[in-house]
């Protein structure tokens, strides 16, 4: 579980990262080249995709931090955790569960599913 944590702590590193040149760093060695991610609200795939989904979501929460809450939890090529976004000192606006198939130690598709959302 530890790798799979470390990855896990690398995917929220990368909704966190602002600077767009760490950011694809971050896909890069979080993402595999064909990976795909979905949610209810978008979804994207390959490092390009992923990259501009991040800095969409970025620019419409400004001043959020996603965290992850709970434990990283995981068997085979299968993994779950769930996330939170909101201010460093406040109540989170959104959570929820992403569900992800992990390939040579990066993420190949992820699935999320939103607990609580704005205006949801």
């Amino acid at each position: 579980m530890t790798n799979t944590a470390a990855l896990v702590e690398r995917y929220i590193a990368s909704w966190n990262e602002t600077d767009p040149a760490k950011r694809r760093e971050l896909i890069a060695a979080t993402f595999t080249e064909s990976a795909t991610y979905a949610d209810p609200m978008m979804k994207s795939d390959g490092h390009v995709g992923i990259d501009q989904m991040l800095a969409a979501v970025q620019e419409r929460f400004a001043g959020l931090r996603f965290k992850q809450v709970g434990k990283v939890d995981g068997y085979a090529d299968r993994v779950r955790f769930s996330w939170e976004l909101g201010p460093e000192d406040g109540p989170s606006v959104a959570g929820g569960t992403d569900f992800a198939t992990v390939d040579t130690g990066r993420l190949a598709h992820v699935v999320g599913f939103l607990d609580f959302a704005p205006g949801a």
